[in-house]
């Protein structure tokens, strides 16, 4: 018997549970696995959920759909079945099966119901998932490491108390001691700055109320109190804001190449110095987008993303919400997106170095995956189009 005919009876299992197609044998067959052991009911939760089962579909639909099959049919050993014969009879129950198909070597650690039996593989070296981490530097120059221990009072300037609360975030709020009048009151603005180092992600709540959730290797330089007429912050690298409503004092976020302008609102901004362009999505409201050199500007509507390159901004009337706020809300997500752009989201994530070695092709990938999984399972659905991948400590290599 093929050493990968158990997870493909697990896989028709598994499909035609979520296709609600189980008989009553069946249901028995699958309940009797799921209590035979702890780690093959968090298999079946790996292979039941709505983003593996998608991230799995979309890489399958990936340009080269020939060889991404023909590595799925080298990894389980069926070589009697061609992709046309199938896709014809599975592809309406295929998820699961070809998660389980294309996941298998990645899974192996969790499939073992009877504890006797594994199939003999030499486990890969793997990069864990970033995690919330930052360092924040106040006006004095000082430093405070922040992760996921540390909570409560961090410091004290001008009144304001900056304090990290169980939900993980950085928040600054006004002492309950400190008259109103006495906020605008400062001499001089005092600047503090949070910073994410690659591997890493935080939130922040400003002064003024507004959220800032900062994505790996990126800063963000703001103020201890919002106390002019206007809200200004400085952003190196990604982040999202949900920017306070307060139509007294528009909110700036200046990057390297562009200025943005908002009232109130939620907005997506990517000014890394290693991509091409700088790209500023918006999902509520009106933003304003300027251009630091030219002065060239544009007003966004919701929906609409303007890309700033160093000559010109053009504005995308329907921008890809979700692929530009995939990070924010724990996901990778890929639509076309070309190896290199890839390469460079993993090395951020997961603090690594990238080599490329030999002529390795620019391919394009679709898939969809937590953020919050070792780089190995990112590599099962770019492996698909036969590219591969070699850890060496913090370095990713990658061959054709």
């Amino acid at each position: 018997m093929n050493n990968y005919q158990p997870y493909f009876d697990l896989g028709k299992l598994i499909a035609k549970y979520l296709r609600k197609e189980l008989t009553t044998e069946e249901k028995d067959q699958l309940e009797q696995w799921l209590q035979a052991d702890t780690r093959n009911q968090e298999l079946f939760r790996k292979l039941t959920d709505e983003v593996t089962i998608d991230s799995e579909l979309e890489t399958f639909e990936a340009n080269d759909k020939d060889k991404a099959w023909q590595n799925i049919v080298k990894k389980t050993g069926f070589k009697n079945i061609t992709r046309k014969k199938t896709a014809a009879k599975l592809w309406p129950y295929a998820a699961a099966i070809i998660v389980l198909i294309a996941s298998a070597i990645t899974l192996t650690r969790y499939f073992n119901t009877s504890g006797e039996q594994k199939m003999a593989i030499k486990p890969q070296k793997d990069l864990p998932p970033g995690s919330n981490k930052a360092i924040l530097t106040l006006a004095d120059g000082s430093k405070v490491v922040l992760d996921d221990s540390k909570q409560g009072k961090i410091a004290n300037q001008q009144n304001i108390i900056i304090t990290k609360d169980k939900s993980g975030e950085l928040v600054y709020q006004a002492a309950e001691s400190a008259k109103p009048k006495e906020l605008p009151q400062f001499e001089k603005v005092v600047m503090n700055m949070l910073a994410t180092p690659r591997g890493g992600q935080y939130q922040i709540v400003l002064p003024d109320g507004t959220r800032v959730w900062l994505n790996s290797a990126s800063s963000l330089k703001y103020p201890a109190a919002f106390v002019c007429n206007e809200r200004r912050v400085e952003l190196n690298g990604e982040a999202y804001f949900e920017v306070s409503k307060d139509p007294s004092k528009p909110f700036y976020v200046k990057t390297a190449t562009q200025t943005v302008m908002v009232l109130g609102t939620h907005f997506n901004i990517n000014s890394y110095t290693d991509e091409a362009a700088t790209k500023t999505t918006l999902l509520e409201g009106s933003v304003k987008v300027t251009g630091n050199a030219t002065g060239a500007s544009a007003k966004l509507k919701p929906g609409e993303q303007a890309v700033n390159t160093i000559n010109a901004i053009e504005v995308k009337e329907n921008a890809d919400i979700d692929e530009a706020v995939a990070w924010k809300n724990g996901k990778f997500l890929f639509r076309n997106t070309d190896l290199h752009t890839i390469m460079r989201q993993l090395s951020r994530w997961y603090d690594v170095d990238v080599e490329y070695q030999g002529n390795v092709v620019q391919k394009h990938y679709r898939g969809r995956i937590s953020r919050n999984v070792p780089v190995s399972e990112i590599f099962q659905i770019l492996k698909t189009s036969g590219i591969n991948f070699t850890i060496d400590g913090r370095k990713i290599i990658v061959r054709s």
